[in-house]
């Protein structure tokens, strides 16, 4: 959880201890401000002029000018630190988001996590730059104020030490269902974006079938939802904020009336025995205010403590899906080198255990070795494990047991990152990128520039693809190419890989047509030379082109070589 590894805001507090402080102290400069305002008033009440008004003038200016200056440095270094921070935490949620497995059922709904990640994240900044300080200034001004008040009448600081408890009071009261209400808003909100994006992904499914119009109810169902938890949320808000307008006017006008009757001779106990003067209940009168401005500050951003909270939460549950489950994977610690030689490596599977929560075996036992350079085809039904099986050699799926070696290497959490960066995937659906060909196929990888880019889709056989130039603008999710051209892409993608020795790919050539397919294995084999080549398939031509053939579901004695 991001609490229990130290990045809290009360850590970030901690690190950015002098701003908090200058921001907190900043609002004690107007007691000696308050007390030149008074005393200047009483002068001229007793017939000084204008004169001799300029030195407390001058006084009160430069520290207003330098409460300023405080409140602007701190709130400067607070907002980047906070930003910085911020930063730090969607960074580890996504880190966590990409560990999970690609095989795992239960990962989070991606409109939910961009939802969290880039909407419902942003709530936690103005927790840190208004609430933390507001909170801190709350816990300073009140009590120094209360204590210059005292000195001169315990009355008015009796008035005001009463007044000030019912305002937290109520501020937690309430507090506890605007936490509850900001939660309830964000998971709505979470929701929407979940369904909206699905459902965009298949309009085109839906208009064929004729059902936008149910979809668009269904948007505007969960849209009314999303203002309904709106305002709920508002609601709250509304109510703290006049229960502190409420108790903080009370205050003041209390002390205001305590002070006017005992400058008129109405009240005469409460001042220690001495009668106050004009410089003296006008100093009380000015300080009054200011006693309530923190709490009245932090009443303000109350709604932003119970969001920044409800936010942090929804970080914790993206690392919590991501580690805290079993199928998390390491990431890579090393970056690969590149312009290294492939090395082609071993693959040795031995008594491999895998199981989907909840589902009979998978694999039980399953044993699989293929030798350095060799080119291996893994056959066999639907369902019957061949992705899973790669995913496992991958290090992309967590197995219950059993041993995955490469090169004679362990696959474990130790080496698992360094192993996969000597590795190549070719999906079966290759995810392509908005944007151009260039950048889907080096993917802003180290080393790899545009020359790089070309010679890759020369040998992937996009050469003479011209609508596939390596400046073209593609699509979200490769609008603009043909199935064919995508599984061409990703073997560029490979290509730009030249330290990986061994090669996985899956389905290459399903969904394509003979001559289609013929040309992908054409680029695929080239591809793979020197190098070792796994892959899965129904393709019975694709499996013809290489050396061995693996029947995946039966026993290693019927399994046939080619």
């Amino acid at each position: 959880m991001l609490r229990r590894q130290g990045r809290s805001p009360a850590t970030h507090v901690r690190t950015t201890r002098g701003a908090a402080i200058a921001m907190s102290a900043a609002p004690l400069l107007w007691i000696p401000q308050a007390a030149l305002l008074a005393w200047a008033v009483q002068r001229l009440a007793a017939g000084a002029g204008l004169a001799d008004m300029l030195a407390p003038a001058c006084a009160f200016l430069a520290l207003g000018v330098l409460r300023a200056s405080a409140e602007a440095w701190g709130a400067r270094r607070l907002f980047a630190a906070s930003r910085l921070h911020l930063a730090v935490l969607r960074k580890q949620a996504a880190q966590a988001l990409a560990a999970r497995s690609p095989l795992d059922r239960e990962r989070l709904a991606s409109g939910h996590a961009a939802s969290a990640l880039a909407e419902q994240a942003e709530a936690v900044l103005p927790w840190l730059v208004r609430y933390q300080p507001a909170r801190m200034r709350t816990m300073l001004v009140p009590p120094l104020i209360a204590l210059v008040v005292l000195y001169y009448s315990w009355t008015a600081a009796l008035i005001l030490v009463v007044a000030a408890p019912l305002i937290p009071l109520f501020m937690a009261v309430i507090g506890w269902r605007a936490k509850a209400a900001s939660e309830a808003q964000l998971q709505v909100v979470g929701g929407m974006s979940g369904f909206l994006l699905d459902r965009l992904r298949g309009l085109s499914t839906l208009r064929a079938l004729g059902a936008v119009d149910a979809t668009a109810r269904r948007v505007r169902a969960s849209a009314e939802s999303v203002r309904a938890s709106t305002m709920r949320v508002l609601r709250i808000a509304f109510l703290s904020s006049t229960a502190l307008e409420l108790f903080s006017a009370l205050g003041v006008a209390l002390v205001a009336v305590y002070v006017g009757f005992h400058l008129l001779g109405e009240i005469g106990p409460g001042s220690w025995g001495a009668r106050l003067g004009l410089a003296q209940g006008l100093f009380i009168l000015l300080l009054a205010p200011a006693f309530f401005e923190p709490l009245r500050e932090l009443a303000a951003v109350w709604h932003d403590k119970a969001a920044g909270e409800a936010a942090l939460e929804a970080l914790e549950d993206l690392q919590h899906a991501g580690l805290a489950l079993p199928g998390a994977l390491t990431t890579q610690r090393d970056k690969p080198r590149a312009g290294r030689a492939p090395v082609a490596p071993s693959v040795d599977v031995e008594g491999l255990l895998f199981q989907h929560p909840g589902e009979a075996p998978l694999f039980d036992g399953e044993d699989l070795y293929v030798r350095a350079g060799e080119h291996v085809a893994l056959v066999g039904p639907s369902g019957s494990g061949k992705t899973t099986l790669l995913s496992a050699i991958a290090g992309l799926a967590p197995v219950d047991g059993g041993a995955v070696r490469i090169g004679g290497v362990p696959l474990d959490d130790h080496c698992a990152a360094d192993l996969r960066a000597r590795m190549a995937w070719i999906g079966q659906k290759p995810h392509v990128f908005s944007g151009s060909v260039r950048a889907n196929v080096s993917l802003e990888r180290d080393g790899i520039d545009s020359a790089a880019v070309g010679a890759a889709m020369q040998r992937a056989g996009l050469g003479h693809v011209g609508h596939a130039a390596p400046g073209a603008s593609l699509g979200e999710g490769g609008l603009g190419l043909s199935g064919g051209e995508l599984v061409r892409l990703a073997l560029a993608r490979a290509v730009c890989a030249p330290q990986a020795g061994l090669l996985l790919a899956d389905e290459p050539t399903a969904h394509l047509d003979r001559d289609t397919a013929a040309g992908v294995i054409d680029a695929l084999v080239t591809l793979a030379q020197g190098r070792t080549l796994i892959v899965a398939t129904h393709d019975p031509a694709l499996a013809a082109r290489m050396g061995r053939v693996v029947r995946i579901g039966e026993p290693c004695t019927e399994r046939s070589a080619a």
